[in-house]
């Protein structure tokens, strides 16, 4: 197989959740420029039609699902959604994900819950959902977004901790269970990027800088840096790669 092919995608459809800034546009982005049709999942519709406008300009087909990930009802009638939109799904990318910061001990309950139940049980549902039909196909790519914190506790992000871990988890469950029937699960664990969800810490000088000094790159990752790990896991390239959480992190976790 050429090296073209490996990551020609023409003919796939990958559904991104979260998909209209950040992490979750950089996804959608590569995997249209390597010619993926482009399902994408998120709360507010005119930012989903704004990507998905700037989408098809690169020749692919879109189509927009409006959904709360948090909201497991809803969640099961996007799948739904989803499935029916181009006759089937190739490539799933639980990108979509919410952080609610607080000390530990007076961390709400509401938050918690709130927290797990977009970043986890939203993304075990929709693998669920659409992973099903991958395995009775034969084939697809699950590509989990987790993060350090799968791996350390952090400050103040009790839950966001607690979800990520547990993402790391589910990704090598479902690789354990689904890998035999040619369904690839795997996770990237980004290391800090710029994006609005870090925003609070790229606003606070000590703490920005603390961090800066723990990355052997340098520098902040941008979503772009995200781009050809995700294509290497939506593609022919990875398939013999499974239950792999992948740092993408300038090499904090190697510091």
């Amino acid at each position: 197989m050429s090296i073209a092919s490996l990551f020609d995608l023409r003919g796939k459809v990958a559904l991104v959740t979260g998909p209209s800034r950040g992490i979750g546009a950089a996804a959608a982005e590569i995997l249209a420029e390597a010619g993926a049709n482009i399902l994408l999942l998120g709360r507010q519709m005119q930012a989903l039609q704004q990507q998905a406008e700037r989408l098809t300009q690169l020749g692919v087909g879109t189509r927009c699902i409006r959904c709360d990930v948090g909201n497991p009802n809803q969640v099961c009638d996007a799948a739904h959604q989803a499935l029916a939109a181009f006759g089937h799904v190739d490539i799933l990318v639980n990108n979509a994900g919410i952080i609610r910061r607080a000390p530990a001990a007076e961390y709400l309950l509401e938050d918690w819950q709130t927290v797990l139940d977009t970043n986890l049980t939203g993304a075990f549902l929709l693998t669920q959902q659409i992973g099903k039909a991958m395995v009775e196909r034969g084939a697809g790519k699950i590509i989990n977004i987790a993060s350090l914190l799968s791996f350390s506790g952090g400050m103040n992000v009790v839950a966001y901790t607690a979800s990520k871990s547990a993402l790391a988890g589910i990704t090598r469950a479902f690789a354990n269970e689904w890998g035999k029937h040619g369904v690839n699960v795997n996770a990237i664990a980004p290391g800090y990027i710029r994006t609005q969800a870090t925003a609070a810490l790229q606003n606070d000088p000590q703490r920005y800088q603390a961090l800066l000094s723990r990355i052997p790159a340098g520098r902040w990752g941008e979503p772009e840096d995200l781009k050809g790990p995700i294509l290497f896991l939506a593609s022919a390239a990875s398939n013999y790669v499974n239950g792999h959480i992948l740092t993408v992190d300038g090499g904090w976790m190697a510091a």
